[in-house]
């Protein structure tokens, strides 16, 4: 589980990281990572930044709602152990492809890894 600090919770948020930040798209999701965290219009940043952020976007095309949840909680389980190479002030946004519903722990574990690379590569 990811602490509270450390979630993206309004959309607001969320829509900024995927339209403002860099995208590494994989077979099984798509990695949206900005740097540095802007303050948001209306979900505003009061405080400064207690360390790098993650949210999830795994949507119906995935699959019915066992299979999404399931989809969801094994990203989050690997965000957590890669949190660590962000710097504070980042955000991230990891959105989930329909192959992701199928996908076994190890397929998710190297395209995020992958993903989280070519981003991190050009920053």
């Amino acid at each position: 589980m990811l602490p509270a600090q450390a979630r993206l919770r309004r959309r607001p948020e969320f829509t900024v990281v995927v339209r403002s930040g860099r995208r590494a798209g994989r077979p099984t999701l798509v990695v949206h990572y900005l740097p540095e965290r802007p303050v948001v219009p209306g979900g505003g940043l009061t405080d400064p930044p207690s360390g790098p952020r993650a949210g999830f976007v795994v949507g119906k095309v995935v699959g019915n709602s066992v299979r999404r949840h399931r989809v969801t909680r094994q990203l989050r389980h690997l965000v957590r152990d890669e949190l660590h190479r962000l710097p504070p002030a980042a955000d991230l946004v990891v959105r989930a492809r329909p192959e992701a519903g199928d996908a076994d722990l190890a397929t998710l574990r190297r395209d995020l890894g992958r993903g989280l690379d070519r981003v991190l590569d050009r920053a």
